[in-house]
Parts: C-alpha cells; sequence; structure tokens
C-alpha cells in the first residue's frame, strides 16, 4: 500500500502526511520488540540514552516507510527528528537522506544546515552511523572543506564527536584517508566508549583500502590508544600480529 492509500486509509485523526505516518507507526509498534530495543540501546537511567522510547520497528521496516513518505516538507522532517520516539528520529533522518540525495546544490547545503542544528536529537549510534556519512560527510568532501568535523570532534556533546569521526567514512570510501587521521588523533584520549569504538572501527575501514596507511597510524599511536578502540582498529589482522599490538610489542 503506498502512501496515498495509507493517507486515505487513516482515520478522520490523520489531517496531514505526517499524522499518516505515525498512524501507521502507531499500528506497527511492537511492545515486545520496543522493551528488547530499549535494553540494547541503553536507555535505563544514567546510560547514553537515557529516557529514549522505542516502538519496537525494525530497520528494514522503518526504510520502508522512509522511501513511502519521502516527499514529506522540510518542515515536518524536522517535526520526527525533533521526536521522543526513537524511530520517528531515525525515520527523519532516512528521508532526509533522500532528499538529499536527489536534492540540487541548494536543497543539499539546506539539508546539511539543519542537520547540524538538531545534532542534539541525533543521540544514538544507529541514528549518527546511518545518517553522518550519508549528509555531513558527503556535502564536506564535495564542499573539500572539512575543518568543521575538527570542531565537532572537540565537542564536549558525545554525539557531535561520534558524527565527527563517523562523517569521515564518506572520505574513506572515496580513497581519502587523511582527515580521518586527523580527527582519530583528536579522540585518541576520549573518554567514551562509543567514540573507541567508533574510532577503531573507521581506521579498521582505512585498513581495509590501504593497510600500510592504517599500520602507519597505529606505529606511531597505538601505545595511546584505550584498548577497545586499539581491538576494534586490528580486528581483521592476523592473530600473531593482533597479540603483538595488544602486547605493546610491534
Amino acid at each position: 500500500m503506498n502512501a496515498l492509500n495509507k493517507y486515505l486509509n487513516c482515520s478522520s485523526s490523520c489531517k496531514s502526511w505526517l499524522a499518516a505516518l505515525r498512524h501507521e507507526l502507531k499500528r506497527k509498534a511492537n511492545p515486545e520488540k520496543a522493551a528488547i530495543l530499549q535494553r540494547f540501546f541503553k536507555t535505563g537511567p544514567g546510560e547514553y540514552a537515557e529516557n529514549d522510547i522505542f516502538l519496537g520497528i525494525v530497520v528494514p521496516e522503518q526504510r520502508k516507510i522512509a522511501k513511502h513518505y519521502q516527499f514529506l516538507s522540510r518542515r515536518d522532517v524536522l517535526k520526527l527528528i525533533r521526536s521522543k520516539i526513537h524511530e520517528e528520529r531515525l525515520i527523519g533522518l532516512l528521508i532526509l537522506i533522500r532528499q538529499y540525495d536527489g536534492g540540487d546544490s541548494h536543497v543539499r547545503a539546506g539539508i546539511f544546515r539543519d542537520y547540524l542544528k538538531h545534532t542534539e536529537f541525533i543521540n544514538n549510534w544507529d541514528l549518527v552511523d546511518l545518517s553522518a556519512p550519508n549528509i555531513a560527510g558527503n556535502f564536506l568532501f564535495d564542499r573539500k572543506n572539512p575543518v568543521l568535523l575538527r570542531r565537532l570532534a572537540r565537542s564536549k556533546h558525545l554525539w557531535d564527536r561520534r558524527i565527527a569521526i563517523i562523517s569521515t567514512f564518506s572520505f574513506i570510501r572515496r580513497g581519502k584517508f587523511p582527515e580521518t587521521l586527523r580527527i582519530a588523533k583528536l579522540l585518541l584520549r576520549d573518554q567514551h566508549d562509543l567514540i573507541h569504538k567508533a574510532v577503531g572501527w573507521m581506521l579498521r575501514e582505512v585498513g581495509k583500502r590501504s593497510l600500510k596507511t592504517e599500520e602507519d597510524f597505529l606505529r606511531r599511536y597505538y601505545r595511546r590508544m584505550p584498548r577497545t578502540m586499539l581491538r576494534y582498529a586490528i580486528e581483521r589482522f592476523p592473530e600473531t600480529k593482533r597479540k603483538l599490538y595488544l602486547k605493546g610489542k610491534i
């Protein structure tokens, strides 16, 4: 059923496309799955996603919904991104990515600005990882102006810092590694596990394309890396080499 049919079949309370989308989400909600996701994404007291609300809708289904409603106005998309409900924020970001990909330079610049204005709502690792390379990373790569990523890397806000390093995935995919290495260096002493994992992951992605580039960086900095960051970075190395790195004998 396409978005128009869903809108027409919606109850009388659906007075807009946004209302129709939210009505569909309520119909697809799965309380048992939601409980699992809230534990998985650390929504408990004192955890990094404290009080986040899940409906229990899997990502493939959210992608389908985003595709059906990709024509939503920017105003409505940003309402989704500002939502207290995790799935609404993710669908808003998925729609924003679609609109970015289909837009001209003016549209893309506007989406990039709105993205940066809403980083406080891009506040879990899945939201960052799905959106940062495809919006911030692509925009800054095309503009050949990655300096802003270094500012985000210095932010006190956890998710700004994760956006900074994950955005460089866009550069890595194009065979450009210096910005990833610069951001990784800035984040070597970060205290948060989610940053350790993200930096290690991006270094590993560099290594998939240029092992020498990754190892040159590791040999210089691996003794200063948090253990989790190093483990993620060397995950694909042969066991013997991994052990040497972990023992500090490289």
